[in-house]
């Protein structure tokens, strides 16, 4: 037998868990209520898979639980992880998806065994070198973080949000764990801590009018196409919806949706609609109004633009439902606009893509620390990512 996996059975116990295949599907049911005639069932529309979107999630799962094992390592004192130590720290049932990443990856981790020593597990020498480079671009990452942590709260109606509403969402924003210690007091003029009605918020301390731009206004300034006057052309709109006017979002259909001409015509008017920002308050609007409904889409975009790899967790979206006021049938908000968002029921939570953000199952734009993580990983031998501009 294999000295490493001996070492393996000799210091763990336990089966490892059954696992459950599914087939692939194309499409999903979404049942949505109509107001029908008495006696009709509701209709049901077909909800489009994105499988490019549903494999970034299934790509994401090997290299989390490296990152996981990485950072279990480097804080114990000694760089070194016993591994009679591994299911305390994650449980007895993912020990054994640890086990096999350690097994399976030796560029990155190292596992030393004797006779009178546990066996134990710490970075291979390659692995050391490239996390040794983290401190760096942590410091690279903060300036990022701190604007799009100040803008998240000027996109808040009262400009403040629950510290555990933050915390649910702080690894997506990029934030470190202990960010309430280590972030928030260097910056006393941006942010404080205030209890509001028996709730810890943090709140905006100077409002930058500069910060209040939002992604879609950046790519369109970016993207638009002068001719040689310095004219912008003329605005069209295709069969693919997309729009080149100064309040068009960019759309992204499905493979199989087929929209006729009157839909098309009404996604014109939408496109060219003008609607108030995001970051003005949305206590100034009333919902009824189709340009404050088109800001509320305009709000979700721009919430899931400040995150990292561009999507949350449903139920990280609906954290912050009344702080910036999404509508209350968020679902079927998602859904209606699904040429701009997707959601993945892959993996153990529902996911929401922002889909311009990617190509295929490929994050376009990635910050320093997603740059820093795919170099890791790519310790594995994954070239399936590859690193490009970094968004801000």
């Amino acid at each position: 037998m294999n000295p490493f996996r001996a070492s393996l059975k000799s210091s763990l116990h336990g089966n490892a868990s059954d696992r459950t295949s599914f087939k692939k599907q194309c499409h999903m049911w979404v049942q949505i209520m109509h107001k029908t005639s008495a006696g009709r069932r509701p209709r049901k529309k077909v909800y489009h898979r994105e499988h490019e979107l549903d494999k970034a999630i299934d790509l994401q799962k090997k290299p989390n639980a490296v990152l996981k094992l990485k950072s279990i390592i480097q804080g114990r004192k000694d760089k070194c992880l016993l591994l009679r130590d591994l299911e305390k720290e994650v449980g007895f049932v993912q020990k054994w998806n640890f086990i096999s990443v350690i097994e399976k990856y030796p560029a990155v981790f190292y596992v030393s065994s004797g006779h009178k020593k546990a066996p134990a597990v710490m970075l291979s020498e390659k692995a050391e070198k490239i996390a040794a480079e983290e401190g760096e671009v942590n410091e690279l990452m903060e300036p990022i973080v701190v604007n799009n942590l100040r803008k998240l709260l000027m996109l808040s109606v009262e400009c403040r949000l629950p510290l555990e509403t933050i915390d649910f969402v702080h690894a997506e924003l990029g934030l470190p764990s202990d960010f309430k210690e280590s972030l928030i007091p260097k910056f006393p003029e941006f942010f404080s801590v205030k209890d509001v009605h028996g709730r810890t918020c943090l709140e905006l301390g100077i409002w930058d009018s500069s910060l209040a731009v939002t992604a879609r206004e950046e790519r369109y300034m970016e993207e638009r196409i002068l001719d040689t006057s310095g004219n912008l052309k003329r605005a069209r709109i295709s069969k693919d919806g997309n729009f080149s006017g100064p309040y068009a979002f960019h759309l992204k259909f499905p493979v199989g949706f087929r929209p006729n001409m009157s839909y098309l015509q009404e996604l014109e008017k939408w496109q060219k609609m003008d609607f108030p920002s995001p970051y003005l308050n949305a206590k100034r609007f009333e919902i009824s109004d189709p340009k404050a409904r088109k800001r509320v889409v305009g709000v979700l975009h721009e919430l899931l633009s400040l995150t990292m790899e561009k999507r949350l967790t449903s139920a990280q979206l609906d954290a912050f439902h009344s702080e910036l006021r999404l509508p209350a049938r968020l679902l079927l908000c998602l859904i209606k606009h699904h040429g701009m968002f997707y959601i993945t029921n892959k993996g153990a939570k529902s996911t929401v893509f922002l889909k311009e953000a990617y190509d295929g199952s490929r994050l376009v734009d990635k910050c320093p620390i997603l740059k820093f993580r795919d170099k890791f990983i790519a310790l594995t031998g994954r070239r399936d990512t590859e690193p490009s501009s970094c968004a801000t």
